[in-house]
């Protein structure tokens, strides 16, 4: 076989680089106050791709956020994350929001009562105690308390703590999550 033939994996075992393969779905279908993946360290990979489905809450006004752990889920960093993100609607709305310091990586801010969303995000070096874990991520929803306005939300986060992140959680600033499903895909490198 040609070398360029291997060069796109055309040989047999070589490996299928960019590949999402599927570590774990959760779904949540009655109110909860969190939702959580542990033991990350035994997945290594270095990306990680998240899906959100179904996303709704028990309050208005909710944001979803994400938080990290290095202790596989015994205790969740509430403080010191930084984002920068951009949410624009329907109505031609655009709203920038950063912040240096807060209690999680905001994925979706605002969503109404008895609204849902959804969403992804990629999740970089969470198992690389040499490197920051950080966030991009993007998603969508409808809102009542703007006219029925659909919306959508970009941008990313970090915690700026160059440590092994094994585990995080999904969890809203207000209420519970009424509903979510989540799927954790690690992305293959070699």
């Amino acid at each position: 076989m040609p070398i360029g033939q291997a060069k796109f994996g055309l040989l047999g075992g070589v490996a299928d680089l960019g590949k999402l393969e599927l570590i774990e779905t959760q779904e949540i279908t009655s109110s909860t106050p969190y939702l959580d993946f542990i033991n990350l360290a035994d997945t290594n990979y270095n990306v990680h791709f998240l899906t959100l489905n179904n996303v709704g809450g028990t309050n208005n006004n909710y944001s979803l956020q994400i938080r990290f752990s290095a202790d596989n889920g015994s205790t969740f960093v509430a403080t010191g994350y930084q984002y920068a993100n951009q949410l624009n609607d329907t109505t031609g709305t655009v709203i920038e929001g950063n912040s240096t310091n807060d209690t999680g990586i905001f994925n979706m801010p605002n969503i109404t009562l008895n609204q849902t969303g959804g969403g992804y995000m990629y999740l970089y070096n969470l198992l690389d105690s040499s490197k920051y874990s950080f966030t991009t991520h993007q998603s969508f929803y409808e809102t009542t308390t703007v006219g029925g306005t659909f919306r959508s939300y970009f941008g990313s986060g970090v915690l700026p703590t160059a440590t092994t992140h094994n585990a995080f959680r999904l969890i809203f600033n207000s209420g519970n999550i009424a509903n979510l499903q989540a799927s954790l895909y690690g992305i293959a490198e070699s």
